[in-house]
Order: C-alpha cells, then sequence, then structure tokens
C-alpha cells in the first residue's frame, strides 16, 4: 500500500503542474511532451538493465496501456483543464478509483466483497462532495465534462492493464515500455505543436517547472510506484488509495496556487481517509470459528 500511496502523491501534482504548464504551453503539448520527458529516464534504465525486446504476445496490453496513459488522459484532461476550473474537473475525476475497480473485476475477475463496493461507493460520493466544496459545481462546461468522463475511463483501464502487465514483469518496465511506444508519435507531434503555437511569448518558471514535473513525476516516477501498489494490493483494492489524491490534491492547490481550504473540506476528507481504510479492510475474509 505504500507503493501505491508514493503513486498517488505523485500523481496529486497532476493537475496544478498542468495548469502552471498551460501558462506558457499548449494543451496537446503538455500531453505528447510527457512521454518525451519521461523517456529521458526510462530509456537509461532500459539500456542499463539490458531489457530485452517486448515478447510479440504482449503487444496489445502494451498499446492499450500506451493509448491510455501517454495519450488519452493527459490530452483530453488537458483540454478539460483549458475550458475550466481543477475543482470542476476534480468532481467528474473523483469517480475513478470505482471506475478502476469495476473494471478490474470485469477485467480480471478479482474477487471484492459487497462491503468493498459499500466503501467504495461512500468514498466516491464524498470526494464529489468534496470537489463541490472547492467549487466544483461552477464553471460547468458539457464539453469539459464529456472530455473529462472519457480520461476517466481511458486512465482507468491502461491502469488495470498495465498492472496485469506487472504480473510478468517489473512496473518500471511496464511504463518505460509505455513512454518508448509513445515516442514515434509524441516527438514530431510536439515539433509539430510548438511550431503551430509558439507566439515568441517569454516562457514562465512556473510553465516550464510543471511540464517538466508532469513528464518526471506523473508519466513515469508516479507510475513506477503505482504498477507495484497494484500489483501487491491486487487493482481493485489497490485503486482506492486514489480517493487520497484529490485530499492531496488540495494540499497542494492551497500551497501553490492559493486556493482556500475551509472546514467542511478538512471534514469530508477525513471522510474520505476512513472510507479507504473500510475498503482496505474490506478485503480480510472473516476467519472461521
Amino acid at each position: 500500500m505504500l507503493y501505491a500511496l508514493t503513486g498517488v502523491f505523485l500523481f496529486s501534482l497532476s493537475l496544478p503542474m498542468t495548469k502552471w504548464a498551460l501558462e506558457s504551453f499548449s494543451p496537446y503539448l503538455t500531453a505528447t511532451s510527457r512521454p518525451i520527458l519521461a523517456a529521458l529516464i526510462a530509456i537509461p534504465l532500459m539500456r542499463i538493465a539490458k531489457v530485452p525486446a517486448l515478447p510479440r504476445k504482449y503487444l496489445p496490453p502494451m498499446i492499450y496501456t500506451t493509448v491510455g496513459a501517454a495519450f488519452a488522459w493527459p490530452i483530453l484532461i488537458a483540454l478539460a483543464l483549458s475550458r475550466t476550473t481543477s475543482a470542476h474537473v476534480a468532481v467528474i475525476s473523483a469517480i475513478m478509483p470505482l471506475t478502476t475497480a469495476i473494471i478490474a473485476v470485469l477485467r480480471t475477475k478479482e474477487t471484492v466483497t459487497a462491503q468493498f463496493w459499500f466503501a467504495s461507493a461512500t468514498g466516491t460520493i464524498l470526494l464529489i462532495l468534496f470537489a463541490i466544496s472547492r467549487g466544483g459545481a461552477q464553471n460547468g462546461d458539457w464539453l469539459a465534462d464529456a472530455l473529462t468522463i472519457c480520461a476517466v475511463i481511458a486512465s482507468s483501464y491502461c491502469y488495470v492493464e498495465g498492472a496485469e502487465l506487472t504480473k510478468v514483469m517489473p512496473g518500471w518496465q511496464v511504463i518505460s515500455w509505455v513512454v518508448i511506444f509513445a515516442l514515434p508519435i509524441c516527438i514530431p507531434a510536439s515539433i509539430i505543436i510548438w511550431i503551430n503555437t509558439n507566439d515568441g511569448s517569454p516562457i514562465t518558471f512556473h510553465a516550464l517547472f510543471g511540464i517538466t514535473m508532469i513528464g518526471f513525476s506523473s508519466m513515469y516516477i508516479g507510475f513506477v510506484a503505482w504498477y507495484r501498489g497494484l500489483k501487491d494490493a491486487g487493482t481493485a483494492h489497490g485503486s482506492q488509495v486514489q480517493q487520497l489524491q484529490a485530499i492531496m490534491t488540495l494540499g497542494w492547490a492551497a500551497l501553490l496556487l492559493k486556493e482556500k481550504v475551509t472546514l467542511t473540506m478538512i471534514l469530508i476528507a477525513f471522510g474520505v481517509i476512513a472510507s479507504v481504510l473500510w475498503a482496505l479492510i474490506s478485503r480480510r475474509k472473516p476467519t472461521s470459528s
């Protein structure tokens, strides 16, 4: 669970860092540049470890994971953020842990209890209330909502597919292959996007720092820890740790974006934490008398 928590901690930086990056960069560039930056870590590690070529039978799930992690989520969420606030996006993103659990159960036949579903649903409802308490009910935009829903589904599916691949290779190799697979598209796309969107305006420190962090932290290091956590805890149960991401994101938003934290937010945050613990405890089987 510590691995999953570490991954979520790094993922929690994604929204505020993307918001910073959008100060100087196109939403498309913040997406296509992520794998390029992550590859600066992945390729040297793969060469040092002398990792062999990926077996052909693992190509389909690796492609699915790549599409979700390297393209669908970052592009769709950046486009959504360009139309509305991070708080509003967080309202819909709150369903991701529950969506991931549902896909995991359908895809891998992972066994969970009824108590788990109650805990997950409770946490999801609290997360939605949490996001609304941050002003998430405002700045509604139907297109931004649709983009966020598609991003959540794509991200949840890539979590499940990536976690399945960790059964045959370490998590760091899974995300390394993901960013490498994305390079043939991301490199030329980034060049074209930069040429067509760069207006000569100065690049702010916030934007440069933000785009670097979402490449190194959100796209690579976070996934290394996250996939290991999902492998060890089980995808359905491990995914519930992600409910804590909204709480962590609130902390970053208050610290970096100067967003206000209220007593209501804090109380709901404690409820979310309790729901996560409830979901994790629910996997324990009762001892026979």
